[in-house]
C-alpha cells in the first residue's frame, strides 16, 4: 500500500468513527431536549453553547486554528439542533372526527363560553351527550342554541351522571368552582379544567381531578365564536397533581385526543414558568408598549396617526379582556415578574450599547434574535426555515383582492405556508406577506402576481 493510500484509509476510518460520535451526540441532544421539555425549560441554551465553544478553543492542542475550531463546532451545534427540531416539527395529524374514539358517554361542561362550548361541540362529533351549566343564563342559552349542550339550571344537575366534567371558567374563579364541582360530582366522575395558570389548582388533592390547559381559543368571543375544530392539532397541557389517579389522567388524555388535540404532561410550576414567557409576558409588553405610545400622544396624535405596521403588530394583544387578563397576571405574578426582570436586564444592555455606540453588540444581538426566531419557526412549519421565502405584495383596500391572489397561486399548485396582512391606510391599502416554500416556487409566484398587476417583492 502506498503512503497516499494509507493516509486515505486512515482518514476514512476517522470519518466513520466521527460519524458514529456525531450520531451519539445527536441522541444525547435529543435526550437533553426531552428532559428540558418535561421541566418546561428551553432546550436551546445560547449561553452554554458560547461557553462550550470557548472551552473547546482553550483545550485545542492544534494544529486547528481558533477560527477552525469555532467554525466546525458551531456548524455541528447548528446541524444537530436542526436535526432535533425536524423530529418534532411534524407530529402525526389528528384523526378525522369520524375516526375518533368516543371516550365518555356523558360529559358535563361548567362554563359555556368560547372554550367550554368548543369542548362540547368537539365532543359531540363522537356522539357524546353533553350537559352544560353557566352562571350567566344568557351565555348558557347561546351555547344551547349552538346545539353544543343541553342546558340545565344548576351545577348539581349538570354533573349528575357525568363521567367527565370540564370546568371552563375564568382563571380567578377556577379553584373555587373546581372544588364545588368535585363536591357535587359522583365518586366515579373525573374533573378537569382549562385555566391558563395551574399552580392555584395544584393544592386540590382529589384523585378525580386532573388540571389541564388547552393552548387554543381566546379570552373573548363567547359561544358565538366556538368551533368544533378549535382543538384540532392544538397542544393541551395536563398537569396532574400528586393526588391525581392514573386512571383519571388516562381518561383525560384519551378525551383530549378525541377532541383532536395533543396531550402534553407537565407539572404546574413548569407550565406556569413556560406560559409566563410564551404568553403572559407578550400580553404584558403589548399593553406597556401601547401605553408608552399613548403617553407620547397625549398632546400630539402623531405617534398614533403615523403608527407603522410594526407598532400595530406588536400591540395586537394590547387591551385584551381586562378582568380575564388581570386574573391571569395575578395568578402567575411571580413567574411574570421573573420574566420581566430578565427583560429589564436585556433592556439595560441595549441602552448601554446605544449610549456607547457599540455597533458590534447591536449586530450580535440582532443576529441572535434572528437565529432564535428561525428556530421558533422550525417548530411551526414542516419546511426548513431556510427554504421559506417571503413575498411582499402591496394590495388595494377593496373586496376580493385576497381571494384573487390565493386563486392565482392555488391554480399554479403553489402552497401558502403562511401569510399575514398589514393594513396601512384606506388610501394606500395594505401589504400582504406570503410565505412560500422553495426558491423556484417563490420566483414563480412573483412572476404570476406581477402578470396580474401586483407588486411582488
Amino acid at each position: 500500500m502506498t503512503d497516499l493510500e494509507a493516509l486515505r484509509t486512515e482518514i476514512t476510518e476517522l470519518d466513520r468513527r466521527l460519524l458514529e460520535l456525531l450520531n451519539r451526540r445527536l441522541e444525547l441532544v435529543a435526550s437533553v431536549r426531552d428532559v428540558k421539555d418535561a421541566g418546561g425549560e428551553r432546550w436551546i441554551d445560547p449561553e452554554r453553547e458560547a461557553d462550550l465553544l470557548q472551552a473547546l478553543v482553550a483545550a485545542n492542542p492544534g494544529p486547528l486554528s481558533e477560527r477552525g475550531v469555532t467554525s466546525i463546532f458551531s456548524a455541528v451545534l447548528d446541524v444537530l439542533k436542526q436535526e432535533v427540531a425536524s423530529e418534532r416539527r411534524a407530529p402525526s395529524p389528528p384523526a378525522a372526527p369520524s375516526e375518533r374514539e368516543r371516550v365518555v358517554e356523558r360529559l358535563a361542561v361548567v362554563g359555556t363560553g368560547l372554550v367550554g362550548t368548543s369542548v362540547a361541540l368537539a365532543a359531540r362529533r363522537t356522539g357524546t351527550h353533553c350537559s352544560g351549566f353557566d352562571i350567566d343564563p344568557g351565555v348558557l342559552e347561546r351555547a344551547a342554541g349552538r346545539g353544543a349542550v343541553e342546558a340545565v339550571s344548576s351545577l348539581a344537575e349538570a354533573v349528575a351522571g357525568a363521567e367527565l366534567v370540564v370546568v371552563a371558567v375564568p382563571v380567578g374563579a377556577a379553584p373555587a368552582v373546581v372544588r364545588e364541582t368535585l363536591e357535587a360530582a359522583g365518586p366515579g366522575a373525573v374533573v378537569t379544567d382549562v385555566a391558563s395558570t395551574k399552580r392555584p389548582l395544584a393544592s386540590i388533592t382529589d384523585p378525580r381531578f386532573v388540571p389541564g390547559h388547552p393552548v387554543a381559543g381566546g379570552a373573548t368571543g363567547g359561544p358565538a365564536r366556538a368551533a368544533a375544530d378549535l382543538f384540532d392539532a392544538a397542544t393541551w397541557f395536563l398537569a396532574p397533581t400528586g393526588a391525581s389517579s392514573g386512571e383519571s389522567v388516562t381518561l383525560v388524555e384519551r378525551f383530549v385526543a378525541s377532541l383532536g388535540a395533543r396531550a402534553v404532561r407537565t407539572d404546574a410550576a413548569a407550565h406556569d414558568r413556560l406560559l409566563a414567557l410564551t404568553s403572559h409576558l407578550p400580553h404584558a409588553l403589548a399593553n406597556l408598549l401601547m401605553l408608552r405610545v399613548a403617553d407620547a400622544a397625549a398632546e400630539d396624535d402623531a405617534p398614533l396617526a403615523f403608527a407603522g405596521a410594526s407598532l400595530r403588530e406588536m400591540t395586537r394583544l394590547a387591551g385584551a379582556n381586562a378582568p380575564v387578563w388581570s386574573d391571569i397576571f395575578l395568578g402567575n405574578a411571580d413567574e411574570i415578574a421573573v420574566a420581566l426582570a430578565g427583560l429589564r436586564s436585556s433592556l439595560d444592555e441595549l441602552a448601554q450599547a446605544l449610549e456607547s455606540g457599540d455597533r458590534v453588540a447591536l449586530e450580535a444581538s440582532i443576529a441572535r434574535a434572528a437565529d432564535a426566531r428561525e428556530r421558533m419557526e422550525s417548530f411551526a412549519y414542516k419546511t426548513e426555515p431556510a427554504q421559506l421565502n417571503r413575498i411582499r405584495v402591496r394590495i388595494p383596500d377593496r373586496p376580493g383582492v385576497l381571494a384573487r391572489i390565493t386563486q392565482i397561486l392555488g391554480a399554479a399548485q403553489i402552497n401558502l405556508e403562511d401569510f399575514e396582512m398589514r393594513h396601512v391606510s384606506p388610501e394606500y391599502g395594505g401589504v400582504l406577506v406570503i410565505l412560500v416554500a422553495g426558491a423556484d416556487n417563490a420566483a414563480r409566484a412573483r412572476e404570476l402576481l406581477r402578470r396580474e398587476g401586483y407588486s411582488a417583492a
